[in-house]
């Protein structure tokens, strides 16, 4: 049995790792080194991140299985058993064993004697990876074999703690990712060195500098306008802080609302801090949809709850409309979407804009490029 002191010291581990900086994949890597002396499981821990819009698959990473069978996405996106990424990312208590869904009794579950049995496992834990707001980025599989010792409380416990730490260091990592991309809506990356001068920064980011609060003195002098160091001071001084005491929102002098995140590096002995600029929070899929469907502005609200696994109720609930008013909507959604049913709706937009994200992100990791989180539009990954 592992002594609550370990876990306490891999627990301050991965808190320090997810403050780091790194892209996704590399702090899954360094997680898993940490959690397999406390947590051992079958073939690793399954990593995916989930558009926090949408809760749909948009990565996964697992060293021995780098590429998923072709068919368990899809599966997942309309399993009723309790145990699909979407319904975990929901769960309140953001964590759950196979067994405990099905009462003992997994051979109940499809999925399980599809992709968990099949591939020599018994054992199933599902944990969320919940930013301390509540933002669901990814969640976690943990499998064991037939015969292993069960997950306990114990170690559900200690998932459940280092699950912020990790879903907020996936969600700057991801960040980051983009970041590497030159595109119009990419974020944009500044490192500062341990004098607190610009030392380097990736495309775009000229430009955004300029236009921040206090941008003139970027324009004129090359200085980082004041909001940069200010949240560059923040992810130094305050590393175990909520996540807002490290971040600012900021209006841009053309009148663009931008976040800007901290985090602290450490390369050898060196201090240096990475700010994420990010045009603030862009519905990605709403773009998507209007794009390729046409949809409405309450048929996208209505679609963007199916994807998440609402009910009538709870869509009705939430948009202020009677469950009638909301099958009429649906019924236009699946009349434009060209599909029946919910689940084949569910299935259509992941097929569409996420299975290639997927796909993408899967050559990604093998060419030793950072993950992107975002869906992709209808043609193909960006």
């Amino acid at each position: 049995m592992t002594s609550s002191e370990a876990k306490e010291r891999a627990a301050d581990r991965i808190a320090d790792l997810s403050r780091r900086g790194l892209d996704a994949v590399a702090l899954w890597r360094e997680c898993d080194e940490v959690m397999d002396a406390i947590l051992p499981v079958l073939r690793g821990p399954c990593w995916f991140t989930l558009d926090p819009s949408t809760l749909l698959v948009t990565s996964h990473y697992n060293t021995a299985m780098p590429v998923l069978p072709p068919d368990y996405l899809t599966s997942d996106c309309v399993d009723d058993g309790g145990m699909s990424l979407c319904q975990i990312a929901r769960l309140p208590a953001g964590a759950a064993t196979v067994h405990e869904t099905t009462k003992g009794d997994p051979s109940r579950s499809e999925a399980w004697r599809r992709y968990v049995q099949a591939f020599g496992a018994e054992q199933h834990l599902a944990v969320a990876l919940r930013t301390r707001s509540g933002t669901p980025y990814g969640v976690v599989n943990l499998y064991r074999e037939p015969g292993a010792a069960p997950f306990t409380q114990d170690d559900i416990a200690f998932m459940r703690a280092v699950s912020k730490h990790i879903a907020t260091g996936t969600a700057r990592g991801l960040l980051i990712g983009e970041a590497a991309e030159d595109g119009p809506n990419s974020p944009v990356l500044l490192v500062l060195d341990e004098e607190w001068q610009l030392q380097s920064m990736t495309p775009g980011a000229e430009s955004m500098l300029g236009v921040l609060p206090g941008g003139e003195v970027w324009r004129t002098r090359g200085a980082l306008p004041p909001v940069v160091l200010s949240v560059a001071g923040s992810a130094i001084t305050l590393p175990d802080a909520a996540d807002d005491r490290r971040s600012a929102r900021v209006r841009t002098e053309d009148g663009r609302w931008v976040t800007l995140h901290g985090a602290p590096l450490l390369t050898g002995h060196r201090q240096r801090v990475a700010v994420i600029i990010e045009r603030a929070a862009p519905d990605r899929i709403s773009p998507l949809l209007m794009e390729a469907y046409g949809l409405s502005e309450r048929e996208k609200e209505i679609t963007r709850h199916v994807l998440r696994g609402d009910s009538t109720q709870e869509i009705a609930s939430d948009l202020f409309l009677s469950p009638q008013t909301v099958q009429q909507h649906l019924r236009h959604v699946f009349e434009k979407t060209g599909v029946h049913s919910r689940r084949e709706l569910v299935t259509k937009v992941f097929r569409v804009h996420y299975e290639p994200r997927v796909e993408d992100n899967h050559a990604r990791v093998a060419a030793g490029r950072p993950v992107i989180g975002t869906p992709v539009r209808a043609g193909g990954p960006d």
